[in-house]
This record gives C-alpha cells, sequence and structure tokens, in this order.
C-alpha cells in the first residue's frame, strides 16, 4: 500500500491520544518545575485566596483553550490527509488516463504516432506519481521491443514500400533504447531517473545502435536473456554493475560490435550463461571485475572476436566453466588477476586463438582444472605469475593445438607439469626454468 494513502484514526480515538499525550506534557512539565524550584511538599491546609482562585479560573480557562487547540490541530491533521490523499487521487487518474492514451498511440499503423506515444510513455514514467505506476509505463515500453521482429524485405524497387515502412518502425524501436540509456544514465533519485527499476528486455533484437555507456544498473532486475545483438554497435562503456541483477544468459551477439569497455562489475550478479558468441566484436577492454559474480559459464566461442585486454579481476567471481572456445579469437592481454576467483574449470579450448599474454597473477585464484586443450593455439607469453594459486590440475592437452608460456616469469603453475607429461610435447614451450623442473 503506498504511502500517501489514506491512513486516519477515528476522531474519537485521535482526540483521546492527543489529550492523554497533552497531560502527560504537562504533567511532566510541572512535576520538572517543582523539582526544580525546590518544593518538597505543599501545604494542603492552606486556605485558598482570591489571587489563588484566580489562578485557578485561568488554569481552567487555559486548559478549555487547550482542548479546543487540540481538536483543531486533529481536524486539520484530518483535513490535511484528505486534501494530500484526493490530490494523489487526482493525479493517478489523469496519469491513467494520458496512459490509455499513450498506449492506444503505440497500436497505430502510422510509425509518426507510435512515436509520440514512445514519448508520451517515457513521460509519465518520469511524472509518475508513484513508483509502481512508473514500473508499469517501463514495462509496457519493453513489451514494445519485445514484440515479433520483421526483418528488413531488402531494398529491392518491388519492395520498397515495405522497406521504408521497416525503417520507419525500426526508428522507433531505437528511439526507446535511446530514451532507456538516457533514464539509466541519471543518478539515482533525481527527476526522470530510472535506476532501480526493472527492464525486461527478454529476446529483444538489436540490430543498430544503442548507447548504454555510462548506465548505473545499482538495484531491481535487468534481462537481456536470450537477446539478439545482429549487427550494429551497443555500447556498455563506463557502465556500473552495482547491485542487483543484469541477466546476459543465452544472449546471442552475432554480428556489429558490442562494447563494456571500462565498465564496472562491482556487486550484484550478471550472467553471461550460455551464451553464443559466434560473430562480429566483444570487447571488456579495461572493465574492473571487483565484485559481485559474473558467470560465462557454458557460453560458446565460436567466432568474431572477444577480448578483455587490460582487464582487472581483483574481486568477486569470474566464471567460464564449461564454456567452449572453438574459434574466433579471445585475449586477456594484460589483464591482471590480483584477488578473487577465476574459474575456467571444464572450458573446452578447440578452436581459433586465446591469449594471456602479458597478463599478471598476481593473487586470488585461476583454475583451469579438467580444462580440455584439445586445438587451436593458448598463449600465455610473458605472463607473470607472481603469488596467487594458478591451477593447471587435472588439464588434458591433447591434438595439434600449441600452449604457449615463452618469456612467463614466476613460479610454475600448479599441475601444468603433470598435464603436460614427459617428455614435453613439442606444442607445449615452456622457458628454460621451468624446464629445469622437469625429471
Amino acid at each position: 500500500m503506498d504511502d500517501r494513502e489514506l491512513r486516519l484514526w477515528r476522531v474519537g480515538r485521535a482526540l483521546t491520544v492527543a489529550f492523554v499525550a497533552a497531560v502527560l506534557v504537562a504533567g511532566s512539565i510541572f512535576y520538572g518545575l517543582v523539582a526544580v524550584l525546590g518544593f518538597k511538599e505543599i501545604d494542603s491546609a492552606a486556605k485558598l485566596d482570591a489571587k489563588t482562585l484566580f489562578d485557578l479560573v485561568k488554569l481552567s480557562f487555559g486548559v478549555v483553550a487547550g482542548a479546543g487547540a487540540l481538536v483543531a490541530l486533529v481536524v486539520a491533521y484530518r483535513r490535511q490527509r484528505v486534501d494530500e490523499t484526493g490530490s494523489h487521487r487526482e493525479a493517478t487518474r489523469l496519469h491513467t488516463e494520458r496512459f490509455s492514451q499513450a498506449v492506444d498511440k503505440l497500436g497505430s499503423d502510422s510509425p509518426a504516432v507510435r512515436l509520440g506515444g514512445v514519448h508520451a510513455l517515457a513521460g509519465l514514467a518520469d511524472d509518475a506519481p508513484d513508483d509502481s505506476l512508473r514500473q508499469t509505463c517501463i514495462d509496457v515500453l519493453c513489451a514494445y521491443l519485445q514484440l515479433p521482429f520483421i526483418p528488413d524485405p531488402g531494398e529491392d524497387p518491388a519492395h520498397q514500400e515495405e522497406h521504408h515502412r521497416y525503417l520507419a518502425f525500426r526508428k522507433v524501436r531505437h528511439t526507446i533504447l535511446r530514451l532507456i540509456g538516457d533514464h539509466y544514465r541519471r543518478p539515482r533519485g533525481t527527476h526522470r531517473s530510472w535506476q532501480g527499476c526493472d527492464l525486461d528486455l527478454t529476446g529483444v533484437t538489436v540490430d543498430g545502435y544503442m548507447d548504454f555507456s555510462g548506465t548505473v544498473f545499482s538495484g531491481g532486475r535487468v534481462s537481456f536473456r536470450d537477446a539478439v545483438f545482429s549487427g550494429g554497435r551497443v555500447f556498455f562503456d563506463g557502465a556500473v554493475f552495482s547491485g542487483g541483477t543484469v541477466h546476459f544468459g543465452t544472449a546471442v551477439f552475432s554480428g556489429g560490435a558490442v562494447s563494456f569497455s571500462g565498465a564496472v562489475f562491482s556487486g550484484g550478479l550478471v550472467p553471461f550463461g550460455g551464451t553464443v558468441f559466434s560473430g562480429g566484436t566483444v570487447s571488456f577492454r579495461d572493465a574492473a571485475f571487483s565484485g559481485g559474480s559474473v558467470y560465462f559459464d557454458g557460453a560458446a566461442f565460436s567466432g568474431g572476436s572477444v577480448n578483455f585486454d587490460g582487464a582487472a579481476f581483483s574481486g568477486g567471481t569470474v566464471n567460464f566453466g564449461g564454456a567452449a572456445f572453438s574459434g574466433g579469437a579471445v585475449s586477456f592481454s594484460r589483464a591482471v588477476f590480483s584477488l578473487g576467483v577465476a574459474f575456467f574449470g571444464g572450458a573446452a579450448f578447440s578452436g581459433g586463438a586465446v591469449t594471456f599474454s602479458r597478463a599478471t597473477f598476481s593473487g586470488g585464484m585461476l583454475s583451469f582444472g579438467d580444462a580440455i586443450f584439445s586445438g587451436g593455439a593458448v598463449s600465455f607469453r610473458d605472463a607473470r605469475f607472481s603469488g596467487g594459486g594458478v591451477d593447471f590440475s587435472e588439464v588434458q592437452l591433447s591434438g595439434s593445438g600449441g600452449m604457449d608460456f615463452a618469456g612467463a616469469t614466476g613460479p610454475t603453475p600448479n599441475g601444468l607439469l603433470a598435464a603436460a607429461g614427459t617428455p614435453i610435447p613439442v606444442t607445449v614451450t615452456l622457458p628454460s626454468s621451468w624446464l629445469r623442473a622437469v625429471p
């Protein structure tokens, strides 16, 4: 129930409570004055003179006046609360009328009218009298993006009218995404900020420019589950994921460019589990993973390029367990693993190129336990192993793929020599200091 809804005591109860409170306060003040002035007792045998009687009369009238003031206060309180509730109800009624008109516009056959409905709903969300009505407006905009996506019929002259109509409705979709990004950049608690609201973009198709750079996801639930990023450019640069859940599970990145460069993952849960990276470019360059949990478990890296160059893993958990690296290029060049846990257990490296060149492993835990290296190229060239736990226990090395540790410094990662076997395969390159430890 909203705090502004009418919740009042009955008049009799309110008056009784107010009067009792007034008596208790007056008695406390009287007792305090008596104690301060040092009176130990009052002579009950003393006669009442005219001055005393006059003072008692004044006191009686004061009590009556005080009681009247209490009544007036209670009545004023009730009138104010009734006025506030009436104002809220009127604002809600007007909001509902405008909401219905805006939703009707979204169903229009005219792209221009639909565009007007989009802006009307965004304005209603900004001016909503309470959070539930704001969330309703956001839900409708998200539902519009989730409608079946009609592909471009092409620029063939025979389909020119359909092509232009497609572009017009595409503009409506992109406008919604732009408005969402704008509102999630505004500081939480300020006017027009949607931070903390739920955002359901499950299954949406993003085929053009989308700018979520600088957005802040600090609460609520945000879902890109099953979303398809098939073209264009999508930016989450500098975005902050500090609370709540932002879900990219089973999304498909099949073209264009998606960038999380400089993004901060400092809390909450961000799952990319089962995500497919099959084309285009996805960048986590210089991203900071300092808290919370980011999951790439079961993700498929089969094409294109995914880079974590310069990323800092300083806390929380980043999980690539069971991920499949079968094509394309995945780079952790210059990444720093200093705290937290990075887990590649059970991952399969069967093709493409995966590089940790010049990466620094100085703390926390990095585990490749049970990972399978059966093809492609995996490079740890010039990596620095200076602390923490780096574990290659039960790793399986097979096939024609190569693993290159040339120039690596620091202690030999746990389990690596045992996984490589004796003699060391020609596909595995180790620094001379590590080779001396081979029996």
